[in-house]
């Protein structure tokens, strides 16, 4: 077994709570950043005494250094376990299970606590993890999903998974291949605030680009086994390229009117790509 690709996230604004962590936090405490100075009464706490400070003092008075503390936060996987996630090679669901393993290593190595909740039609209660420190946590979310069995997706399922999730801060990883009908989906993500959301959108090749020879293809629907038979010519190829653009387009576009920016696990995990790509968001 391959060690799990570690990447590099955080929020675009402090972290609220008390347990200590890596991530700039709003509450004053035990800290490197210094935010100002305070009466020894107001604040006392004779080991942050600034003797400089309160010789300097008009009028003289015994001043402390106050400074921020850095914050562990909760991380939540929020992902699609449709049959739709079961196509390509590997599947779709097998890439979205080394981003666990990853993501996983990431938060351990930072002391975040990581849950999952997972939807196809419905939320999956059977592989709800509540959130955890954990160093073999990574493990058992991929076991999860590689071993788990979907149905038909939509939004419906992710609105029951949010639920569980509404009205708490931290960050979300919602992750799909959005291959369902997109009406809710901005008052969806208004309903996980204050938490910080990063969508990932899993395409696979064979998704996204047709066979380069002319013939005859069968096509099936993931979902609903359903299966259609197309002449590739072309023209068709086109019109097949033209509809992943257009696609990709409305997806982020209905993230962007959230301030939202995607980012696109096409065919695989590159765990410098998504590093790169989180910390351009909070720049």
């Amino acid at each position: 077994m391959t060690e799990a690709q570690e990447f590099r996230y955080r929020l675009p604004r402090r972290v609220p709570g008390q347990r200590a962590g890596s991530h700039a936090a709003t509450a004053l405490g035990a800290g490197l950043e210094f935010v100002a100075h305070q009466s020894l009464y107001a604040r006392p706490d004779p080991r942050r005494l600034d003797v400089r400070a309160s010789l300097a003092s008009q009028p003289p008075e015994w001043l402390v250094r106050v400074h921020r503390q850095r914050a562990a936060l909760t991380v939540q996987l929020l992902v699609d376990v449709s049959a739709s996630m079961r196509f390509g090679t590997p599947s779709k669901l097998e890439v979205v299970a080394r981003f666990a393993e990853a993501l996983a290593a990431s938060a351990f190595r930072v002391d975040d606590a990581l849950g999952m909740v997972a939807f196809d039609a419905v939320e999956r209660a059977d592989l709800r993890v509540p959130p955890r420190r954990h160093r073999g946590l990574g493990g058992m979310l991929s076991a999860l999903l590689r071993q788990s069995q979907g149905g038909r997706g939509g939004i419906e399922g992710l609105r029951e998974a949010a639920t569980l999730l509404a009205g708490r801060s931290g960050m979300v990883f919602l992750v799909s291949d959005f291959h369902w009908p997109l009406a809710g989906l901005p008052e969806l993500l208004d309903s996980l605030l204050p938490a910080h959301v990063v969508p990932l959108v899993v395409w696979d090749p064979a998704e996204t680009e047709p066979p380069e020879r002319d013939g005859l293809a069968v096509l099936r629907d993931a979902e609903s086994r359903a299966s259609r038979t197309l002449w590739l010519r072309p023209a068709l190829r086109s019109r097949w390229r033209e509809a992943v653009r257009a696609r990709r387009a409305e997806l982020d576009g209905l993230f962007a009117s959230r301030d939202l920016r995607p980012f696109h696990l096409h065919g695989g995990f590159d765990a410098e790509a998504l590093s790169q790509h989180l910390w351009e968001e909070t720049a």
